[in-house]
């Protein structure tokens, strides 16, 4: 499944990037940057990943969702990470990486963490 990366607004000032597929070696990880860069440029400072409908996620996956991270507190912002279900969960949960990305069950949850 291909992934597919839609752009919503929540009130006042956060933006959803909802996803659904595979975040895996090849262009999928190279969208997921390329939606964060653009937000970056248009000075978005809240950026909530909703990954409920990611069926699969691999270690460039994994690997995109720290690197973004990096880049959005690098620019002054935040970014958190909602919705992982199953092996996504699973994944994320066995490589530490709500360490370094904060982790949420639900993007309302992501949201009041703000």
């Amino acid at each position: 499944m291909i992934l597919t990366i839609e752009r919503k607004q929540l009130p006042p000032d956060i933006t959803v990037l909802e996803m659904t597929g595979r975040i895996i070696l090849g262009n999928s990880s190279r969208d997921v940057e390329m939606q964060i860069a653009e937000l970056l440029r248009e000075n978005t400072k809240k950026i909530i990943l909703d990954i409920t409908g990611v069926t699969m996620l691999d270690s460039t996956g994994v690997g995109i969702l720290v690197v973004c991270e990096g880049k959005v507190t690098k620019a002054g912002g935040q970014l958190h990470v909602a919705g992982a279900t199953g092996v996504v969960e699973d994944i994320l949960q066995t490589t530490n990486v709500g360490k370094l990305v904060p982790l949420f069950p639900t993007v309302a949850e992501a949201v009041n963490s703000f």
